[in-house]
Parts: C-alpha cells; structure tokens; sequence
C-alpha cells in the first residue's frame, strides 16, 4: 500500500513540475522549472505493457516551442517497452543571462539551475516530452523529462560550463521556504556515459522528509543540448537515466536533416 502511495506521489510531483501548477508543494524551488506542459501528463503501461503508440507533435504552441525540434525527440520506436512519451506544446524560459561567477547566492532558488531543471542562456528554439514508466516490478512508478535546447550562438557551451560551475560553488542547499522546509538537496557532477561532443550527469539528492532523486544527463552535441532528467524518483530510479539519455541522443541524430 505504501509503495502504492508512493508511486502516485512520484507521478503528482512530476505533473506539478511539467504543468508548473504552482507553489505550496514540496520541493518548491524544483519544481518551480516548469519545463513542460503536456497534453496528457500520465504514465501508462503495466508488467506486460507494449510500446504505446507514438505521441503526436502539436502544430503550435507557446514562445518557443518548435514543432519541427518536436519531433525529433524521443518517440515511440525510440523507448524501451513499457515506456510512454507525451509531447508538450509549452515550456517556461531558462535562465537567460544569469552568470555563474556574480557571487550569486546559494539559495533554494537556485535547485533549478543547479538540478539541470533550467540552464542559463536563452535558446532559439525548445522542444519537450514528458517520459513515464508504470511496469516497475518493484511497484514505483518512474517519471521523467526530455528537453531540446538549440542556440543560434555558443550557449550550448557555455551553458555546460555554467551548470559545472554552478553545482562546484552550492553542493548542498538547504530548502528555506514551502512545504519542503528544511530538506537538504546535494548536487555533484557525477560519473556518467560520454555522449556527443560534452555530456555531464548531474546527482541530485534529496534529504528530509523523503529522500528521493532528480539525476539529469545533459548532453551537448553541435549548438543543441539534449537533456534527460528524472522528476523525484525513489533512490536507484537512475538505472533508467544513462539508457534513455543515449535513446534520446540516438534520435535527435537519427531524425537530423
């Protein structure tokens, strides 16, 4: 039964964080991301599930979204078995010209940036999916995001180098404000798969009333990054992260012109 609450939990606080549907939850400054708002944030499948169909790319959708970057991440026929994908038409901004060496403050406000949830620079174009998987045998549903970024100039680059600067300075910060207060999260650059031109994987722990992991794989390849993160999962859930990173990697080079 607890495994059963457990695993709705997981689910609820990624559809919070892909529909950015607001403050009072735990976790606040996470969550507060937003990265994507899917059409139908809902995992699906059980221990004999096949691969469902392939989600279908808006025609439009908000400041940013590009139909055409859309399509190119992950699909159906990209996806182990048991895996859905729903592909979001609006996505909040990054970070834009927020530098990492202003003496910035080691706040709660900074989870984001410092999870890999958003990045610094403004990129040209976004495309994002939420990633979900409900046949764990162990009865924890697992969530996750898939985020495009493409940059008409050298932010690609110069948002890894950020991201590695940042997490350097505030390994650990403490959560201040919300109903979260007083859970620690823990950052490192952790050992990971070499993908593409760059690629970092990000640890990100949660320590307090419930631990839990947010890894993220960001990977640069040319002037795109190609991000996979996992949205508030039981510890271990990141044996899912490095296959679904190289998925992803694999049709954004794929479905290229």
């Amino acid at each position: 039964m607890l495994r059963m609450v457990r695993r709705g939990s997981a689910a609820v606080v990624a559809v919070c964080m892909v529909t950015a549907c607001g403050p009072s939850t735990a976790h606040n400054a996470d969550r507060s991301a937003g990265e994507t708002i899917p059409s139908t944030a809902r995992a699906t499948g059980s221990a004999t599930a096949t691969k469902p169909a392939s989600p279908e790319v808006p025609a439009t959708g908000g400041a940013g979204y590009s139909a055409a970057l859309s399509a190119r991440l992950l699909a159906a026929d990209s996806v182990p078995p048991g895996f859905a994908v729903d592909i979001a038409a609006v996505m909040a901004a990054d970070a834009g010209d927020r530098r990492s060496d202003v003496g910035v403050s080691c706040s709660d406000s900074m989870i984001p940036l410092l999870s890999a949830a958003r990045l610094t620079g403004t990129p040209s174009a976004m495309a994002a999916a939420t990633i979900s998987y409900d046949a764990d045998p162990d009865g924890w549903g697992w969530v996750g995001t898939e985020v495009l970024r493409t940059y008409a100039d050298d932010g690609a680059r110069r948002a890894m180098t950020d991201l590695r600067t940042f997490i350097g300075r505030c390994p650990t910060v403490v959560v201040s404000s919300g109903a979260g207060v007083g859970d620690r999260y823990r950052f490192a650059v952790a050992p990971g798969p070499r993908l593409g031109d760059d690629s970092v994987h990000v640890s990100c722990r949660t320590f307090g009333s419930e631990p839990l992991e947010w890894d993220s794989i960001v990977i640069r390849t040319g002037t795109t990054l190609v991000a996979v993160k996992e949205q508030g999962n039981q510890p271990g859930g990141d044996r899912y992260l490095t296959q679904l990173a190289e998925a992803a990697l694999r049709r954004f080079q794929a479905t290229g012109s």
